[in-house]
């Protein structure tokens, strides 16, 4: 039971449609109420991916099913990644959920490319995080072109 209330957040993944998309908008409104310092975040972002691995690929052996869609602590370590050293306030934090949902979404190269290799939790993962780092470059770029 651990390793299902970690690899869905709290059952957010079992959220009729779109549960990628809530878990990540979850993430993005503890954020938003806590401000959490940048140490805070890493710190967090360490332990979600740490668990992550553990509890997804568990509910994967589990069921039986690739990447299964009610797991969703991949998309909550992807927006953390798309945010960390970024300062927290109302428009980075929505523009980080645009581009974390976009690239996720559309899986642009390498993302598409790693999913496919990687297998198991750490597959189910690293995809999020790499896409939570495109997230936060191209973040990055514009708030210093603006």
């Amino acid at each position: 039971m651990f390793y299902k209330i970690i690899a869905t957040v709290f059952f957010i993944g079992y959220f009729p449609f779109a549960p990628g998309t809530v878990a990540s908008l979850f993430a993005m409104i503890i954020l938003f109420i806590f401000k959490f310092s940048d140490i805070s975040i890493f710190i967090m972002l360490i332990i979600t991916f740490i668990l992550g691995i553990i509890s997804s690929d568990k509910m994967e052996k589990q069921t039986n099913k690739k990447d299964p869609s009610y797991v969703v602590i991949d998309e909550f370590a992807g927006y953390l990644t798309s945010v960390f050293l970024i300062p927290l306030n109302i428009q980075n934090l929505l523009l980080a959920f645009l581009f974390f949902r976009f690239f996720d979404i559309l899986k642009p190269p390498p993302i598409k490319q790693i999913e496919k290799k990687v297998k198991g939790g750490l597959g189910i993962m690293i995809d999020d995080i790499i896409a939570g780092a495109m997230s936060n470059l191209l973040l990055r770029i514009f708030l210093i072109l603006s």
